[in-house]
């Protein structure tokens, strides 16, 4: 069998010799043996050989020689009426053969390409699914694939610790019991919808304890039925996080108002002292219990007005200016985009860190955004541009506006004030906000439409060994405290 599969499957350079070697000897026993019985028909195993390794049009010269060779050595007398058929009886079968065995070693050829490739397709599916079984059972992520009647189908390492389970436990499981939410989804009831989306609900452990869980899921369809994969991610502590961050933000921000409203109370009540010590001077009210009580009241309200607006806040820290901008930059564009204005930034390279609280500085930031936009409602070019850079010991932040401008200036900053929209507060708890970590905030008179600067301290340039409350008591005891004074109305526009 090996030396036949060499004969009929060998190369070209092999079988050319040994099918040529053939013929010669089938023409020479054919030419030294006389016999009245033809031996032409032994030319087939030849063109078997030549068959696999040969063109077509080369098995059929081959076919001519060896019909010639058969009809040369024969010894039958050659005539028109009986040796014209034999010889196309020849040929045919020679050609025939021929042709069947080429026929075979193209789709042995054919077959083994295409085996080849099928090989190299199962090596490399196996190759990722092996990839991928080790990306699913190394994933942080809980992934988990269902059934349409919601019985898990499988679900790695990550999925059975998220919901308390030991490793192989889940599958069989109906998914309702951890996950109640996905058993609604429509998708699973329907061979023909296809559902892909992510959703939040609550979630529960084998031991009962409930979470909050972050699902991403899509559904498809196999021969089975409909199938739901899905990956969870326990967000309980983000939920926590951001509440207990949304807890320190309210109360942060109700000090410093509080704080700045009763440093306007305090200066109130220094113009009431003085009125009351003049006229106790005098001596004409000196008996009246009323103006006593006046006194203790004025006092008393002395002492509720006497937090100092450094004491509101100690959650100051160094900020990258480049990630606070590249930040806002991601919460405003889409807004500014909707309200049809266009922003312009202009950051300088290699800002120095700032001292502030990441989250009343955003605040900041939204509120003169948003007067921004109001401020540029009806206009014909609405354009916003935001720059930033270092001018001495503080980061400048300016944000200019093409809008209506500002009609008084001198009435900013004050609170409920009469023309303002809402409280009037924005702009005021803006600058309590900037001075509470040691910035500022404050107005530039432009020719056409507004500029407001926010001025940050950089925290480069300040000692190591100070610490922040040091610095923003020493700066608060120097600012200059404003004089009491009437409310005036604020511009409609900024708040």
């Amino acid at each position: 069998m090996p030396l036949f599969s060499m004969l009929i499957w060998g190369t070209r350079r092999t079988t050319l010799p040994i099918a040529g070697l053939m013929i010669s000897l089938i023409a020479l026993v054919d030419a030294h043996v006389g016999s009245e019985i033809p031996l032409g028909f032994f030319y087939i195993a030849p063109m078997l050989v030549v068959g696999a390794s040969l063109s077509r049009w080369e098995i059929a010269g081959v076919a001519v020689i060896c019909t010639w060779l058969a009809e040369a050595f024969d010894e039958i007398i050659w005539g028109p009426n009986t040796g014209l058929p034999r010889d196309v009886l020849y040929f045919s079968a020679f050609v025939s053969m021929g042709l069947f065995m080429h026929e075979v070693a193209r789709g042995r050829k054919l077959a083994a390409q295409h085996m080849q490739v099928i090989e190299s397709e199962i090596a490399a599916r196996r190759d990722a699914e092996e990839q991928l079984e080790v990306l699913v059972d190394s994933s942080p992520a809980a992934i988990i694939t269902t059934a349409a009647d919601g019985n898990v189908l499988l679900a790695n390492d990550a999925a059975h610790r998220l919901f308390g389970l030991p490793i192989g436990a889940l599958p069989g499981r109906p998914i309702r019991d951890y996950l109640p939410a996905l058993v609604n989804v429509p998708a699973l009831h329907s061979s023909r919808q296809v559902f892909r989306t992510a959703m939040q609900c609550r979630g529960r452990r084998a031991d009962g304890e409930v979470f909050q869980a972050d699902v991403w899921f899509s559904t498809y369809v196999t021969s089975a039925g409909p199938r739901l994969a899905a990956m969870v991610l326990d967000t309980s502590e983000d939920l926590r996080t951001h509440e207990e961050s949304s807890l320190h933000q309210m109360l942060a921000s109700s000090r410093i108002m509080v704080a700045a409203m009763s440093h306007e109370v305090r200066n109130v009540c220094g113009a009431i002292a003085v009125v009351h010590e003049s006229l106790a001077r005098s001596g004409q009210l000196k008996e009246n219990k009323d103006f006593d009580t006046l006194g203790t009241l004025v006092l008393a309200l002395e002492r509720i007005a006497a937090l100092d607006l450094r004491q509101s806040t100690s959650q100051a820290v160094a900020v990258e200016v480049q990630s606070l901008m590249d930040e806002l930059r991601i919460v405003i564009e889409g807004g500014l985009r909707d309200a049809g204005v266009s922003s312009r930034w202009e950051l300088e390279p290699d800002l120095p860190a700032v001292w502030a609280d990441r989250q009343s500085l955003m605040q900041v930031f939204l509120n003169l955004t948003k007067n921004s936009e109001r401020a540029m409602e009806g206009q014909e070019i609405k354009e916003l541009t935001i720059s930033a850079r270092r001018e001495g010991p503080v980061v400048a932040i300016r944000f200019q506006d093409t809008g209506c401008g500002v009609a008084y200036p001198d009435r900013l900053f004050h609170p409920f004030q009469a023309d303002a929209q809402s409280t009037g507060l924005g702009l005021y708890l803006s600058r309590a906000f900037m001075r509470s970590f040691k910035g500022d905030l404050h107005f530039e008179p432009e020719t056409v439409g507004a500029t407001f600067v926010v001025e940050l301290s950089s925290a480069a340039r300040e000692s190591k060994n100070d610490t922040y409350e040091q610095r923003n008591s020493a700066t608060a005891d120097r600012r200059p405290q404003p004089f009491p004074r009437e409310p005036e109305p604020a511009a409609p526009d900024r708040v």
